[in-house]
């Protein structure tokens, strides 16, 4: 047993894949770090897309990594694992996981973790990190964004889209947002999006070529696929890169690839689950390096909704499917 934590802790887990009320709490072992590793006692912990479709059972974690759900915490480091260096004891950190972030204790790989400045409640780091690093690798490691060029993302008032509205603005992109409401174009305009396209009104492959004078964008943010695809490469210009990031719409796609051909389009996707923790090191590596700064000074913060006692779980991934949140959702530890 590990010094200074008990035996046991609660985490959210459920046995069978289906509707949010699988969600139940659970009295599991507290994990103890390996090789590379901390042991995070968690005090928030954020819900994103991907823990819902794995509550339905169509996201399997990867293999060695936990079955509880939860991509993000935030929290004290209790123990280190073989050859940690850092983050020390006692020290305050968010961090990229695996999964396992619904639960009072967590383990996280120890490249995986960033520092929580001075000024930064707890609560907004754990909404950092699995938006963050999705959206700094796709726009601008994916997607080559560069100074002055324009973006197109979808769902402009979600947890992603919220943060490529913010750091897209603070690197010099002009930001177009898809949303699915008037309401939700205006928090997007507040949140600093140039424009807010409301695709229930309007078509918004006529608005962005609007918008756009006929030049279209330099790149789209795509988490929908499916049909949206071929209306994407539409709003696209000249050498534009169009980088897929979710399935919302449906896996497949038709294109007329000649299209592609004579624009010289790109077409590119990642998702960050299953990475190598090399990878990751690497990616937070990049992100303390270029985007913590803007952290520390708090030029950078995560747009909140709510949070919920993390035995609401249930309820909390009941509003992110009913799609009214702005920003992020967080479980209080």
């Amino acid at each position: 047993m590990l010094a200074n934590c008990p035996a046991t802790m609660t985490a959210i887990g459920f046995e069978t894949p289906g509707e949010p009320d699988v969600l139940r709490p659970v009295i599991l072992p507290v994990p103890e770090p390996g090789p590379g590793e901390v042991l995070v006692k968690v005090a928030f912990a954020g819900v994103n897309r991907p823990d819902v479709v794995q509550r339905k059972g169509d996201y399997p974690p990867p293999p060695g990594a936990s079955p509880i759900p939860g991509l993000e915490i935030s929290g004290t480091v209790v123990a280190l694992g073989q050859g940690v260096e850092a983050p020390a004891i006692g020290q305050a950190v968010c961090a990229l996981v695996s999964g396992g972030g619904y639960a009072q204790y967590c383990l996280a790989g120890a490249g995986h973790c960033l520092p929580v400045p001075e000024g930064l409640p707890l609560e907004q780091a754990a909404a950092l990190p699995e938006t963050l690093f999705t959206v700094w690798h796709n726009v601008f490691e994916r997607g080559y964004a560069r100074e002055g060029e324009t973006i197109l993302v979808h769902g402009g008032t979600s947890g992603i889209g919220t943060m490529a509205i913010m750091l897209g603005r603070l690197f010099g992109l002009e930001v177009i947002v898809t949303c699915g409401s008037p309401e939700k174009c205006a928090r997007a305009l507040e949140i600093g999006a140039a424009h807010a396209i409301d695709y229930g009104a309007s078509d918004f492959v006529e608005e962005v070529a609007r918008l756009t004078g006929g030049r279209g964008v330099d790149l789209v943010l795509d988490m929908v696929a499916g049909s949206y695809v071929a209306r994407n490469l539409k709003c696209l210009g000249v050498d534009g890169r169009h980088v897929t990031i979710a399935v919302q719409g449906g896996a497949r796609a038709e294109i007329n690839m000649a299209v592609v051909m004579t624009r010289r389009f790109t077409l590119t996707g990642s998702t960050l689950r299953p990475r190598s923790d090399e990878f990751k090191a690497l990616l937070a590596q990049e992100i303390r390096a270029n985007v913590w700064p803007l952290v520390e000074e708090g030029a950078l913060r995560p747009v909140m909704d709510r949070r919920f006692p993390l035995v609401e779980a249930a309820a909390a991934h009941v509003r992110m499917e009913a799609g009214r949140h702005v920003g992020k959702i967080v479980l209080e530890v």
